[in-house]
C-alpha cells in the first residue's frame, strides 16, 4: 500500500535532482514561493562571493609564489603541512590533509625530493608505508615563504577593518560547521 509522506519526512529526504529545470529540487518548506526564491538567491550570491574571494586571492598568491620564490601553492601546502609535523608524516595522509587525490599529490612530492625539500622513507614498522619528512633546507625555504605568504595576506586585506575581520572569521566558522553538518547528515 503506497502512503504519501508527511511534511517531515519530506523535508528530511533527500533533493531530488530536476533534469529538466537542471537543478536541485528544494525540500519542502513552509515559507511562500517568493520567500523561498530570495533565500536560494542569496544562498547563491553567498557561494559566488566566496569564490570571487578565494579566486582573487589564490590568484595572486600563486603569481607571487612564482615570481618571487619559482614555486607553486601546492608545493607550499604540502610543505605546510609537514611542517606541523616535524617528526614526518604517512604519505597516504597528506591527500586527506589537502584534499586532493593521491595522484594529482604523488608529482608534487616527487619533486618536492627531488629538489632536496623532502624525504622519503619506507617505515620502519611496514616498508610499504611511506614517511615523508621535511629536510633542514626545506624548512628553512619553508619558513621564507610562509613569511612572504603572511604579509602578501596582510597587504591584500589591509583595508578591510579588524573588527569586520573578526566577526566574518566567526560568522564562517559557523557558516563551516552548518555546511559540515549538512553533508553529515544521512
Amino acid at each position: 500500500m503506497f502512503t504519501t509522506p508527511s511534511v517531515f519526512d519530506r523535508r528530511d529526504a533527500p533533493r531530488r535532482f530536476d533534469l529538466a529545470l537542471a537543478k536541485e529540487s528544494p525540500p519542502v518548506s513552509s515559507k511562500n514561493g517568493a520567500d523561498q526564491e530570495a533565500e536560494y538567491r542569496a544562498q547563491t550570491r553567498l557561494w559566488l562571493r566566496l569564490l570571487a574571494c578565494t579566486t582573487l586571492i589564490e590568484g595572486e598568491l600563486r603569481r607571487r609564489f612564482r615570481e618571487e620564490f619559482d614555486f607553486t601553492m601546492p608545493r607550499f601546502d604540502v610543505l605546510a603541512q609537514l611542517d606541523r609535523e616535524p617528526s614526518g608524516l604517512v604519505l597516504g595522509e597528506l591527500p586527506k590533509r589537502l584534499m586532493v587525490s593521491a595522484g594529482n599529490l604523488t608529482p608534487i612530492v616527487d619533486r618536492l625530493v627531488e629538489d632536496g625539500y623532502i624525504t622519503r622513507t619506507p617505515s620502519t614498522l611496514d616498508r610499504r608505508v611511506q614517511i615523508v619528512c621535511m629536510t633542514v633546507e626545506g624548512r628553512k625555504a619553508f619558513r621564507r615563504m610562509a613569511k612572504s605568504h603572511g604579509s602578501w595576506l596582510a597587504e591584500l586585506l589591509a583595508e578591510f577593518p579588524a573588527d569586520k575581520l573578526n566577526g566574518l572569521i566567526g560568522e564562517l566558522d559557523e557558516l563551516k560547521s552548518v555546511v559540515k553538518d549538512s553533508l553529515e547528515k544521512p
